[in-house]
């Protein structure tokens, strides 16, 4: 890469690390493009087959294993039948936004993986080159940005279908992505405070010997519960919640179109699973128990394997929380971004904050003991305060539902609520009850008819 100039030929130097991208062969690149694609396509079939047959077992049944061997070709056959199904527009829709708002939606979610660092640098046919498409000085705000772009067609959808059930689920798209992505947006922070660079290659070369996941913890915790969020699956899928939106966004999608949002679905869980393995599971470097008793387990191709068993682990998290997790509320959805994560997150990126400024600063482990005691007393404290408070909350709420009870059952028309009159005719007790058979009807050939009476 060439330096880059401003004004007067001064000269700004690339970040480190990233001079080896840039100087690839354009049949390089190409494949490199080509083989991102397939991957995402080929994870994309893959995971709706897990997902099918791994909570089929949690439930204790099958899932498909009709189409191929095991089942195994059951999602190629699912996408088959919905590019053949009929392609409904209905009449009242905005034609142009309805048919643009799935592609806006799964285009962006190829665009961010094309900085996910996969492998160090390799040979291929010849040349040198890193197992990455690209790279950037603020390469995970890239994946921000994309993330971000892809809500739009989730809202677009919901606003050009001209339909009540679509908008609500847009709406709460919109709203569950700003809350959420607030929070990952913050998870992210403590890593560049660590690391000392946005770029995702320098984030994984700042992992050795130890992973973010573990000095980090509390932001990659957060980053697990907001990348759900982000994902819109359960048990946080509130924007397509078929007990109340009947399909949300997508009702009044078919065919081709809805397998876009499908394929935006699965493609954004491949996306934030990749990034978790980037910024806080090491990347493509090996569990340090390998690297103890084999020195070539980060050396050629090998490094790729175990990014990939680290990808799986954490799509099969995805699989493990859809089926063990029920759907929460929408206001619990809310108050848990709001209230919880966002919190904790600032008071957590303060706590890292200060001890790197400490740590290069120079001051000794006393001070900095110190200040770790400080930020523990005043967390703990904060939560104490905080159960206080929950617990006096439930203690109101108690008693207001007593008061009601106690009020229903002196008043039965308190609150408005309209009561019939326990005397009423065909009401309660008044209605007499049928006589008991002592013997067994005359068979007439006719079948008796059951009535509710």
């Amino acid at each position: 890469m060439t330096p880059l100039t401003v004004g007067d030929g001064v000269s700004l130097a690339a970040e480190p690390g990233l001079e080896a991208f840039g100087s690839d062969p354009w049949w390089i690149i190409l494949i490199k493009a080509v083989a991102i694609f397939v991957f995402l396509m080929l994870c994309v079939l893959m995971m709706i087959m897990a997902d099918r047959k791994i909570m089929g077992r949690m439930q204790q049944r099958h899932g498909p294993n009709r189409f191929g061997p095991w089942g195994l070709l059951q999602s190629l056959a699912d996408g088959v039948k919905l590019s053949l199904k009929e392609d409904l527009i209905p009449r009242s829709v905005d034609k142009v936004v309805y048919i643009a708002a799935p592609m806006v939606s799964a285009i962006p979610a190829f665009i961010a993986f094309a900085v996910i660092p996969i492998g160090p640098e390799v040979s291929m046919f010849g040349v040198q080159t890193r197992l990455q498409l690209t790279d950037l000085p603020v390469a995970v705000l890239l994946v921000l940005a994309t993330a971000s772009i892809g809500v739009y067609g989730i809202v677009l959808a919901g606003w050009s279908s001209r339909s009540p059930y679509p908008l609500l689920g847009g709406l709460r798209a919109s709203a569950q992505v700003i809350s959420y992505e607030i929070a990952m947006g913050l998870s992210f922070v403590a890593v560049f405070i660590y690391s000392g660079t946005l770029s995702t290659s320098g984030i994984v070369e700042a992992q050795q010997p130890v992973w973010f996941a573990i000095v980090l913890f509390p932001s990659f915790v957060i980053y697990l519960i907001t990348m759900v969020g982000e994902t819109n699956r359960l048990p946080f899928d509130l924007a397509e919640g078929e007990g109340e939106l009947v399909g949300g966004f997508m009702t009044e999608y078919s065919s081709m179109k809805f397998t876009m949002f499908f394929l935006a679905e699965y493609v954004n869980m491949v996306t934030v699973a990749a990034l978790s393995v980037t910024l806080f599971l090491g990347g493509y470097h090996a569990p340090p128990p390998i690297t103890m008793f084999w020195a070539g387990a980060n050396e050629a191709w090998w490094p790729a394997l175990w990014w990939l068993l680290k990808f799986m682990a954490v799509m099969f998290m995805f699989i493990w929380l859809r089926g063990s997790l029920p759907r929460v509320r929408y206001d619990q959805l809310m108050q848990l971004g709001w209230k919880i994560l966002i919190p904790v997150q600032l008071v957590w990126i303060t706590a890292v904050a200060v001890l790197r400024v400490l740590r290069n600063e120079g001051y000794s482990p006393v001070v900095t003991g110190t200040v770790v005691a400080v930020f523990f007393v005043a967390i703990l404290a904060a939560f104490l305060a905080w159960g206080r408070a929950a617990e006096r909350r439930r203690s109101e709420e108690a008693e207001e539902n007593a008061k009601e009870v106690q009020a229903m059952r002196e008043d039965p028309m308190h609150g408005g609520f309209p009561v019939p009159p326990m005397n009423a005719p065909h009401y309660g007790s008044s209605v007499a009850a049928e006589e008991p058979r002592t013997t067994p009807p005359a068979a007439t050939g006719k079948r008796e008819e059951v009535t509710g009476a």
